[in-house]
């Protein structure tokens, strides 16, 4: 269908979202993400001129009408290369930190926590207790670098924390701040997978669903739908990455660019923006062609990007996408086949709360072996969820998930 679109126009049937044109930008700041160095996590004077950026360019994007949802810190990865005494050491500056973040509205990110190769069996279970000691420290496992290929050991050891910390957390709420990082780089805004590297920065990115819903509702065919895309967004983000220049330059920090990625919230579906632009529900043929055909664009801006730059996927975090999961319209192996054209993996996944270690990791070996062989950054943030079956409903009292069923994992 959506392959004749290119000369045709677009089909056009009942499961075509409305498109919105929001007064105001149309998009929203997810995160204003400031790349720091510490020394360690109880390194305080880095974190407080971090701190302090991010009010001050918070303040500067909201007086220019901009609406910024979180603040964030990403430091360097310290604690990838420890030790398993100095890592459990450190445990107690971790909740500090925590504390101290989440004392001022922020977010932090300490990167990968375990070399791609390290083998340490204390992992799972530190991993966990970090997870439920914290709220809003995201931490990552290294499964895949440019250097080496994809790791056995990291795979195995990503596997095996999931199901600690599904242990660990109410709901196994903790895994929505873990991932299995594949080849993802320094300089990524969004989280778990943020880390940091070099002099002091900032990068930034969007819940853009709405801009897209937008541009494909008033297209009739798949050219006319990317050449409105390219220009809304081009059009739209080119003031905002003058300020942030700015912005930038008065703090002497680097500016990395706009993570152009159309991350969705629960009011701003990239799910129903799909479907407006295949006219058929997610998950049915012509959705891998129009997630390509999305990626096309965030790949082709003329603008300064960062990080994933490419389709979210993320079904807990998407009405429509937890829908269309519920439906059963698509599996997690379609996910999978969804990444290899657009985004950031497989992300937010609600599984069964049995699933074992050896089955997730054997979801994250594919997502890396994926991400190697197409050189491109990927993740696998899985949600086993203690005491439900495939089928199942799953509720959290949270302001980012929606309502979904577990899906079969097969």
């Amino acid at each position: 269908m959506l392959g004749a679109a290119a000369v045709t126009p677009l089909a056009r049937s009942a499961w075509r979202g409305p498109g919105r044109d929001p007064a105001g930008p149309g998009f929203r700041i997810r995160t204003i993400t400031a790349g720091t160095t510490l020394r360690g996590p109880a390194d305080a004077e880095p974190l407080h001129a971090a701190l302090a950026f991010l009010k001050s360019a918070k303040r500067a994007v909201a007086e220019a009408g901009y609406e910024v949802q979180t603040l964030r810190i990403a430091t360097q990865p310290f604690l990838e290369d420890a030790a398993s005494r100095a890592r459990a050491d450190a445990l107690p500056a971790l909740q500090a930190l925590d504390r101290a973040v989440a004392a001022e509205g922020v977010l932090v990110s300490i990167g990968p926590v375990l070399a791609p190769d390290g083998d340490d069996p204390d992992f799972p279970a530190w991993a966990a207790e970090l997870a439920r000691t914290t709220h809003n420290t995201s931490f990552t496992a290294r499964v895949a670098s440019p250097e080496r290929g994809a790791s056995p050991r990291g795979v195995t050891a990503a596997g095996e924390a999931m199901v600690a910390i599904a242990r660990a957390t109410a709901g196994g709420i903790g895994n929505f701040r873990f991932a299995a990082a594949a080849n993802v780089a320094a300089g990524t805004p969004f989280f778990p997978v943020a880390y940091h590297s070099g002099s002091d920065a900032v990068a930034i990115g969007l819940e853009s669903p709405p801009l897209l819903s937008a541009a494909f509702a008033g297209a009739n065919t798949l050219a006319d739908a990317k050449q409105r895309l390219t220009q809304s967004l081009e059009s739209r983000l080119g003031p905002l990455e003058r300020l942030m220049r700015s912005v930038a330059h008065q703090d002497e920090r680097a500016y990395l660019g706009i993570d152009v990625s159309p991350a969705p919230g629960k009011d701003a579906s990239i799910g129903e923006a799909i479907e407006v632009l295949t006219g058929v529900p997610f998950g049915s043929a012509s959705t891998l062609a129009g997630c390509a055909a999305i990626t096309d664009v965030l790949k082709s801006l003329r603008l300064k990007t960062c990080g994933y730059s490419g389709l979210m996927l993320p079904v807990l975090e998407d009405p429509v996408l937890a829908q269309r999961a519920t439906e059963g319209r698509f599996s997690v192996r379609e996910l999978l086949l969804y990444s290899s054209v657009c985004g950031t993996g497989l992300d937010v996944v609600p599984l069964p709360g049995d699933t074992p270690a050896d089955r997730l990791a054997g979801l994250i070996v594919d997502v890396a072996a994926l991400s190697t062989k197409l050189r491109k950054p990927l993740a696998a943030r899985l949600f086993p969820v203690p005491g439900k079956a495939a089928g199942d409903l799953v509720h959290y009292d949270d302001p980012y998930l929606t309502d979904c069923a577990v899906m079969k994992l097969e």
